[in-house]
């Protein structure tokens, strides 16, 4: 039976598979920076602030003092700040001017710009800009929304690769973590006077450490504080915005991921958060828009001091020892109820080999044979992607090699998963959200589970006839899908799952986050459960729960690339192309008596074979 064939017109090219753009690349320059909070004399009780939001590294020097009526106290490295904003564009060719605030609450007046400091009812600043016409730098342009991926942004930041120039620069990475902070403290609904605690993690990629130093700048330099995870997956990020635990400065007011899932080593980007979960599209563009300007101005200013406080904090720690508890949880709360299995795991030389570590040891598993769990960003041994045929060939084989019980990998950033049985039956795509219908369905009978738009039919009637539930299929996108679940809820239709086929998966539990982890914690929790009743059970009992799910004899997803400089195009825009495809095939599938349009569909064209 032919299942389907699903095409899309997808308005938002991805870097991946189209032509680059030939934006000019920026310099670097090596810059080893620490934040530092500098006072002035005791006796002259002034607090030394650099003011500009927009004056990032290697620029004019604009140094702001304030005078202040009252002794300010200092414990360890931490001490409270209040900021606000002011627009630098009026600012960039002062010259010792003086500025007033006679308010007792400082405003916002420029949500892009400056940041400074009020403390009691009249406040005066000074503004030293020792500034001339060789302080000027001249930077290159870039086209900051061109780096926008759907509710992401990513971009080359390893040069080298032939026809990818660098985009993602250190100073690029500053204006967008500036802008962050600004669009955060308008999200807050803060008054200027609050300051900010922002996460900030990264995967394994060859270019984090220096993004994460630029990004940490970017925020600090504004006067907000940066809580430093280090190599951290993606979920744990978002989990950091709702973690009560003082003692390592959580909650986060956000969150940002340093990442670019599975694209080649030269690329990378950013994931952000805040307590309602990832931005969104018109969020992320509303950032990039505030980064452009924040970069543009940075031509006029100067290199500027840090005003906020770094820590560094071992989070990831904290994060799998909630997936340990949910574990033992399910089974009682038994102290190691994996004891005995053995599951081996394929990190890809992502940031997800803690899981062994850190979740399945404690946990009484037996881990020999689990392989590329050391961070590398070059990804030597396959491409850490739970949708890849030579990464899923890995893990297979490491299973079946070892006589594992059960096998996990992971992505990049570990936000999507997949397993792979005893047998070697490989669980994922169509496969891992039946897997995972079937577990919700159990624990919430009757409820919508929303997919992307490639699902199988078999998948449908899987879901509908077989567990009881609705099957609800979307758009592709994972925060689409998520989306698409959250909105089904708010107008009174229970939805707890959301899943893509690229192993993206979302629980309402989980606070509607994709934690590929945690997904793979749901599985575990249904083979401890049954230990508990049978010690001698497997993975068969993960097995069983699919059984029944009618697939497609061969699936293959075809990828093609359109050159937008290409004579079909005439000129037009990349939309209007894709949209005369979709038309055409529309017409194809109306004039064929074997075929049939899907009646109901949210993206491109759907169509069904009539033969079976």
């Amino acid at each position: 039976m032919l299942d389907l064939i699903q095409v899309s017109n997808n308005t938002t090219p991805c870097s991946a598979f189209l032509p680059a753009e030939k934006t000019p690349s920026l310099p670097s320059t090596p810059r080893a920076r620490r934040p530092r909070i500098r006072t002035a004399k005791p006796a002259s009780r002034e607090l030394f602030l650099l003011t500009s939001m927009a004056a990032l590294s290697a620029k004019a020097i604009q140094n702001a003092f304030l005078a202040q009526d009252g002794p300010r106290t200092r414990h360890n490295t931490r001490y409270t700040c209040d900021f606000c904003a002011l627009n630098t564009r009026s600012m960039h060719s002062v010259q010792g001017c003086r500025l007033s605030l006679a308010d007792t609450s400082a405003k916002w007046l420029n949500t892009t710009s400056t940041a400074w400091i009020s403390f009691g009812k009249q406040a005066n600043i000074s503004c030293n800009a020792t500034q001339g016409a060789s302080d000027v730098l001249s930077i290159d342009k870039v086209d900051f929304l061109k780096l926008q991926n759907g509710s992401d942004i990513r971009g080359v930041a390893i040069a080298g690769v032939e026809g990818e120039p660098l985009n993602l620069t250190e100073l690029v990475a500053e204006a967008i973590a500036a802008a962050f902070a600004a669009w955060l403290l308008n999200k807050k609904e803060a008054d200027g006077l609050r300051r900010l605690r922002i996460s900030v993690g990264h995967d394994s990629r060859i270019s984090a450490h220096k993004l994460q130093n630029a990004v940490t700048h970017g925020i600090t330099a504004v006067g907000h504080d940066v809580l430093q995870f280090g190599l951290a997956s993606t979920p744990a990020m978002f989990n950091s915005t709702l973690t009560e635990d003082a003692i390592h400065h959580c909650p986060a007011d956000g969150g940002i991921m340093i990442t670019a899932s599975h694209l080649p080593y030269n690329r990378n980007g950013f994931k952000f958060f805040t307590s309602d979960g990832g931005l969104n599209k018109t969020d992320i563009k509303d950032i990039l828009e505030r980064a452009s300007r924040i970069y543009e101005e940075s031509a006029h200013c100067g290199k500027q001091e840090q005003t906020g406080v770094v820590t560094h904090v071992d989070y990831m720690s904290i994060y799998a020892s909630d997936l340990v508890q949910a574990v033992r949880k399910s089974a009682g709360n038994k102290e190691k109820p994996l004891e005995g299995l053995h599951i081996v795991v394929d990190a890809g030389n992502g940031a997800g080999g803690f899981f062994v570590d850190k979740v399945l040891k404690p946990l009484g598993a037996v881990t020999d044979g689990s392989q590329f769990l050391e961070p590398d960003g070059l990804f030597p041994n396959h491409i850490p992607n739970p949708e890849d045929k030579a990464a899923m060939e890995a893990i297979t084989q490491a299973v079946l090699n070892n006589k594992a019980d059960l096998g996990i990998i992971f992505d990049t950033d570990v936000d999507r998963s997949a397993a792979v049985d005893s047998s070697g039956r490989e669980l994922n795509r169509n496969r891992l959200i039946a897997l995972m219908s079937a577990i919700v369905l159990e624990e919430h009978p009757g409820t919508t589970v929303v997919t992307d738009s490639v699902t199988s039919d078999g998948l449908t009637v899987f879901i509908e006839k077989k567990l009881g539930g609705k099957h609800h299929r979307f758009k592709r996108g994972y925060k689409n899908v998520i989306d698409e679940a959250i909105r089904l809820n708010s107008i009174g239709e229970e939805s707890h799952l959301a899943m893509e086929t690229s192993g993206h998966g979302a629980l309402k539990e989980n606070h509607w986050l994709d934690d590929g982890a945690y997904m793979m914690v749901k599985l575990l929790n249904k083979l401890a459960g049954a230990r508990t009743l049978n010690p001698n059970i497997g993975s068969k009992v993960l097995t069983d729960l699919v059984e029944g799910l009618e697939e497609a004899a061969v699936t293959v997803e075809i990828r093609l690339k359109i050159d937008q400089n290409h004579a079909d195009l005439k000129g037009g825009p990349f939309r209007d192309y894709g949209e005369s495809i979709l038309k055409h095939l529309e017409s194809v599938i109306s004039k064929d008596p074997n075929l049939r349009k899907a009646p109901k569909n949210h993206e491109g064209v759907r169509r069904s074979s009539l033969l079976s």
